[in-house]
């Protein structure tokens, strides 16, 4: 039996061969099994093209993302459109309740913020064995009370050049990782679609005085 190309393949997938060899081909794939398998690939490759061509992301998400890289180039200089999010619980910062107990990790950190309309719960470690730190967050809607902030988009940066752009799930969760350098910024889109920013510097306390 006599297979095509893969090059002609192609062009059967993009749609571009002659009438007559389109019809050849077609009969072809009826009984051979290895080019059916090509032609496949090649046409979820150009449907795949087409999908990315036609997709628009939604404007907050655009606009986190350059509000993101703008922090990456810029340092600590912020636009006045972005809103700092209030510290109401930082481990770091205050004691352990009496009764809680307490791991006595360094390399671990939990936060909780409010910025309308969320409420943030921020957890932040160290990833055994890798050069890597695991940001895990979750929000909730104040708004409506154990409502989840699903499908909000969220920016994270180390403010270093690595940026990850990733959306909460449908109850309000999101977790990433990251290269670390001490510093981290994330950026959600708050009321009236403001970027809400949570800036921390030495995220887990790790910075000797060498590095100041």
């Amino acid at each position: 039996m006599k297979h095509f190309t893969t090059e002609e393949w192609i062009d059967f997938a993009n749609q571009v061969v002659s009438g007559s060899k389109k019809h050849a081909m077609t009969e072809h794939l009826e009984g051979c099994k290895r080019c059916k398998q090509t032609a496949s690939l090649w046409q979820g490759v150009r449907s795949t093209a087409e999908s990315v061509r036609k997709y628009k992301a939604p404007e907050a998400t655009v606009r986190i993302a350059k509000a993101a890289f703008a922090g990456a180039n810029l340092g600590r200089r912020r636009s006045r459109s972005a809103t700092p999010a209030e510290l109401l619980f930082d481990s770091f910062l205050r004691p352990i309740l009496e009764g809680a107990r307490a791991s006595g990790d360094s390399g671990t950190r939990q936060m909780l913020y409010r910025a309308e309309p969320y409420q943030i719960d921020l957890h932040i470690e160290a990833k055994p064995g890798e050069n890597r730190i695991v940001i895990i967050g979750q929000l909730l809607d104040t708004r409506r009370p154990d409502t989840p902030g699903g499908h909000v988009p969220v920016v994270i940066s180390n403010l270093r050049g690595d940026v990850v752009h990733t959306v909460t799930n449908e109850f309000g969760e999101f977790r990433e990782e990251l290269q670390p350098s001490g510093d981290l910024e994330l950026m959600v889109t708050g009321e009236n679609g403001k970027a809400v920013v949570i800036s921390l510097r030495d995220a887990l306390g790790r910075r000797t005085e060498r590095d100041h």
